[in-house]
């Protein structure tokens, strides 16, 4: 099992843990903002993330018939998981706004998904997967993510998420800015306004 401290030190080394003002995805700001993308660029070194999760799955849920990820973050991961537990893995990709199926992707009737994603903040994307999945009357098992970022007061998922690592980070409202954050230029990261 990899440390958390080591975990931490391969995000810093491959520029997946920026800092700075962020708009996330969710709408939410914050100081710190995480770049899966940037570590798993790096697969020499996420090897050891991806292993150490993969076995945090294994242990956590007993059987899985499919991987689901939502473009564009969670494909990698997915990916790279879903060849670790030899599970056929898909992703849904917006469409005008909504998530759905394409490429001949679909998910059999009863089949056990679990919906992988590279960080989990409010939980929105997965929320949104969920209805793919229910819409094709097959089973979730659960979530799982490298990162969980997420807070009680943020999180729309009530099921128990598997993460690699939780990393505690504050978000606010728009609204409600600390001042030192009001003060720093906003970077918008991630892939929800991505045309």
């Amino acid at each position: 099992m990899l440390s958390h401290k080591k975990s931490l030190n391969i995000l810093k080394k491959t520029n997946a843990l920026l800092e700075g003002h962020f708009v996330l995805s969710s709408g939410l700001h914050s100081s710190k903002y995480i770049q899966c993308a940037k570590l798993l660029s790096h697969p020499h070194l996420a090897d050891k993330i991806c292993k150490s999760l993969a076995n945090k799955i294994k242990k956590n849920f007993k059987s899985i018939d499919l991987i689901l990820a939502p473009a564009m973050g969670g494909i990698i991961i997915g990916y790279e998981i879903g060849r670790l537990l030899k599970k056929e893995t898909i992703f849904c990709e917006r469409v005008n706004g909504k998530f759905i199926l394409r490429r001949g992707f679909h998910i059999k009737k009863g089949s056990k998904v679990l919906i992988m994603e590279d960080v989990i903040t409010t939980g929105k994307s997965s929320m949104e997967c969920v209805k793919l999945v229910t819409k094709s009357k097959a089973k979730l098992i659960g979530f799982a993510s490298i990162i969980d970022r997420s807070t009680n007061k943020t999180l729309k998922i009530k099921k128990k998420i598997i993460s690699h690592m939780k990393i505690e980070v504050p978000t606010y409202k728009k609204n409600k800015l600390p001042k030192l954050l009001r003060s720093i230029p906003i970077t918008t990261p991630g892939s929800r306004f991505i045309k």
